[in-house]
């Protein structure tokens, strides 16, 4: 059985490669993300498929895991909370560019689609 970890490292796998249906495959059709690089409120697997279509789309894209900051939280049944922080990468205008941000899934692993909620948030940078 896939663990909640194991789903984070699956969203991840699927970034690092641009696998665009490995990622909508993970989120339940009703999900919600309140993603790190929009204003939007992506709601639908369209939504979800135009986000990252976009985000894919950046030079140099990549995703790496802060793994101690990572805390899964039973919630009840299959039912986790994982939050942590993740480092995205990418070209802007021609410089790879780091950024942190900090995340929250709720999974059910009971289901075949298990994120039904996703924020992401950069880090704010210290004054």
């Amino acid at each position: 059985m896939r663990t909640p970890k194991d789903i984070l490292m699956e969203w991840m796998d699927a970034v690092n490669h641009g696998d665009i249906e490995g990622l909508l495959a993970l989120y339940d059709e009703h999900a919600i993300l309140i993603p790190t690089f929009s204003n939007k409120l992506p709601n639908t697997l369209d939504k979800l498929r135009e986000y990252f279509e976009k985000l894919g789309s950046r030079e140099g894209l990549s995703i790496a895991l802060h793994e101690k900051t990572l805390q899964v939280q039973p919630i009840k049944d299959d039912m986790y909370a994982l939050s942590g922080i993740y480092n995205w990468r990418f070209d802007v205008e021609g410089e790879i560019l780091n950024f942190e941000a900090r995340f929250s899934y709720i999974v059910d692993l009971s289901k075949p689609r298990p994120i039904i909620h996703h924020h992401s948030s950069q880090v704010p940078r210290m004054l």
